[in-house]
């Protein structure tokens, strides 16, 4: 029984017994800010180690309970507390993984359960280095010197007489080339696979590897153009270093921001199948499909579209046709050598070639596909009345549209006479879906008069890139790329885009590809195929005017100030501004290098690789992505680049990298991502940046042949603890 006495007026002294029971409660409450709170949808919990808590390692929970593999990762905090959220009810995998450590033993729980988790400690330096990120493994590669540049040929160095720099010898070995299907520098590329064969040396074995598969024409093309024996030989010098122990640099673990992620993983298309894209939303509104279906693009493998539904954690398809029966595969059966691991099976058989999906807003799926023979119709060439074909005709287009209405369940074929590579649509009244891979075009459909006459003949159009040289303001007469400046005339310039990104303002933004690259504005004018000007701003490589050094963008984005972002292969994350360019935007001297003010370059956050300038990374991001909405959480206009070798998204906040890793499974590698708003007024679960797994090889992700690619949700809470 409580007792209560009177001191004093307003003062009342409590009995020992009720002191005793309050002091309990009070220890109870300090306690209780150190613990770790959960609900029963949640699985909490603590890491120690062997000298104490472990912070910033990853506790990771998997599932096959639920109708697709599913995997949830988060992040411990100081004290090494963990809360892993808002988990479908099954049975959990739970175990630690970090830098520095090996995979803890696996436990099993439900959600609704606290678990005390004990690391593990890495025996020698060589088993923690078997968790680090790719891109580590890249970096111990040792390029050929600048001095052996340009090359000399086969009676000299061994480089190709092609290769005019070390800056291209990187670009081809990067993003140019090497690292646009998949990652080196992860355990099945450092190493080499049981059923590549036996062989006197690692040269003979690199020579054999890239002769593999469907791809192979590829792979040994580009080792020919470098200077084979050259080529080959900077590989196998690397992978011989790796098998005699060198080890390299330890990445740091998690810290800040970075510990506040949480990253859930779900199994998605096939064995055989890779993804390139995924889509969730319409870019100009994220919080259209809200909570609806993800789609992806199989580019060269398969002819269906996968479908993730993460609200019952469903994975299905939808198959893709062709307007035309005669439609040739994207990669045919042939290869130099059977594949490691499928041996003479020809595991890709697509038609359509889905590189890119897109959504509108009413949720439609629009897709950079293959629908017919490359041969253009007459509409399209020469001779035809069609406004752009009267001032640029093209003969050939090898990929076009498709659309499919979700609401409808059809799909609509769309034959271009421009190529098709990457869409985006313009925040404009007729809805213009803009694309890239034109050859010497960019290319555009009117979604809207389309939607209204289902003309897809009048509904498109496309343009050269015409930059206004003799400085009147006007599209007149023009040189071809490979002329000299005429002051009195316009220029066109040899090429088109890769990325292509409408701006707010009604311009488009694209990049350009090669040494040293570009990034090109494109402003349509009141009738695009005759009024649209470009302006083309090359990147400030060898530039003396320039304060900073960086080379050949892939993928880029835009702002919703106008400012364009954009992946180097040097190992950047470029930003240009063309409000700070001091000279004239158009005339004589608008050629390329004449804003080296307007682009800032940061450097990725991976080591450099042995013998490379100073300034750069080993890494070289596929693509860069702009969250112009704030859907991470972090603010509108945060840059993310894709991380191929970092794997993990590179967000670059006030200057500064946050860098959201996914430790597993190793092998991350994303050519893509889009924000989406599932609940405009909720936290941070109403939101999150979808990605997929899009290396070709999903064989060499961690697990090998029959793992699965995957969709991708990051998310940023509060605070670790958040539930």
């Amino acid at each position: 029984m409580m007792t209560i006495r009177v001191l004093s007026k307003g003062v009342r002294a409590l009995s020992i017994p009720l002191f005793l029971a309050l002091l309990v409660i009070a220890m109870g409450c300090s306690q209780s800010s150190d613990a770790v709170l959960i609900d029963n949808d949640d699985i909490g919990g603590t890491v120690e180690g062997q000298n104490g808590p472990e912070a910033g390692v990853w506790v990771i929970a998997e599932t096959t309970d639920l109708p697709t593999k599913f995997s949830r990762t988060v992040v411990t905090d100081e004290q090494g507390r963990f809360v892993v959220p808002d988990l479908p009810q099954a049975n959990y995998s739970v175990w630690v993984r970090g830098y520095g450590l090996v995979d803890s033993p696996k436990s099993v729980a439900v959600p609704g359960e606290t678990l005390s988790l004990t690391s593990v400690m890495a025996p020698t330096a060589a088993e923690a280095a078997e968790y680090y990120p790719a891109g580590y493994w890249f970096s111990l590669i040792h390029v050929p010197d600048k001095s052996e540049f340009p090359g000399t040929g086969m009676s000299g160095n061994g480089i190709s007489p092609t290769v005019a720099s070390q800056a291209e010898w990187i670009q081809v070995s990067k993003s140019g080339n090497c690292l646009i299907c998949h990652q080196l520098g992860n355990k099945a590329t450092r190493e080499f696979p049981e059923g590549l064969g036996t062989f006197e040396s690692s040269l003979e074995a690199w020579d054999r590897r890239i002769q593999s598969g469907q791809i192979s024409g590829f792979m040994s093309g580009t080792a020919t153009r470098m200077g084979r024996h050259r080529f080959l030989s900077m590989f196998a010098d690397w992978t011989d270093r790796i098998a005699a122990g060198e080890l390299p640099p330890v990445p740091p673990r998690p810290t800040g921001i970075e510990r506040n992620v949480v990253v859930s993983q779900w199994d998605w298309a096939d064995e055989k199948s890779y993804l390139h894209d995924e889509v969730s939303t319409d870019r100009r509104d994220p919080t259209v499909n809200a909570n609806g279906p993800i789609y992806g693009a199989l580019e060269n493998s398969a002819d269906y579209v996968p479908v993730f539904d993460p609200v019952n954690h469903v994975s299905s398809q939808i198959p893709l046709t062709v307007r035309d029966p005669n439609t040739p595969v994207s990669v045919g059966p042939s290869m130099l050598k059977p594949s490691p691991y499928w041996g003479d099976e020809a595991i890709w058989s697509s038609k359509n070639n889905v590189h890119n999906p897109m959504m509108d807003e009413r949720s439609r799926l629009w897709l950079t596909s293959t629908v017919r023979s490359p041969d253009n119709p007459e509409v399209c060439k020469e001779g035809s009345d069609h406004p752009s074909a009267k001032l640029f005709p093209l003969s050939r287009a090898f990929r076009h549209l498709a659309m499919y209405d979700p609401d409808t369940e059809e799909l609509t074929h769309i034959g271009t006479c421009f190529s098709t590579h990457h869409l985006m649509f313009a925040e404009d009244e007729n809805r213009t879906l803009w694309t890239s891979g034109g050859g010497q075009v960019v290319g555009w459909l009117n979604t809207k008069m389309l939607d209204e006459t289902g003309d897809e003949v009048s509904s498109q159009g496309w343009t050269a890139l015409i930059v206004d040289t003799n400085g009147n303001g006007k599209r007149d007469s023009y040189v071809e790329p490979d002329q000299p400046v005429d002051p009195k005339k316009d220029m066109r310039i040899g090429g088109a885009f890769y990325a292509v990104n409408p701006a707010p303002d009604g311009s488009v933004w694209g990049t350009v590809m090669g040494m040293p690259g570009a990034a090109v504005r494109l402003s349509p004018g009141e009738n695009p195929p005759e009024t649209a000007l470009a302006e083309i701003y090359e990147l400030p490589w060898e530039n003396p005017k320039a304060a900073v050094q960086g080379f050949s963008p892939r993928g880029g984005d835009v702002d919703r100030n106008g400012v364009y972002w954009a992946a180097l292969a040097s190992g950047h994350l470029a930003s240009f501004d063309r409000r700070k360019c001091t000279g004239p935007l158009n005339g004589p001297t608008a050629t390329g290098q004449h804003c080296p003010e307007g682009w800032t370059l940061y450097t990725e956050p991976l080591p450099q690789q042995q013998g490379a300038p100073e300034g750069g990374s080993s890494e070289a991001s596929y693509f860069t992505w702009v969250d112009q909405f704030d859907v991470l959480g972090l603010g509108q206009n945060i840059p993310i680049n894709t991380g191929n070798l970092s794997e993990g998204l590179l967000v670059l906040k006030d200057g500064e990298w946050v860098v959201l890793r996914v430790p597993y499974p190793m092998g991350f590698y994303t050519k893509w991502m889009d924000g989406r708003i599932d609940d405009p007024d909720g936290d941070w679960k109403g939101r999150g940046i979808w990605a997929t797994h899009s290396t070709r090889a999903p064989f060499h992700l961690e697990g090998g042949k029959g793992t699965l690619s995957k969709v991708v949700k990051f998310q940023l809470r509060p605070d670790p603890l958040t539930k």
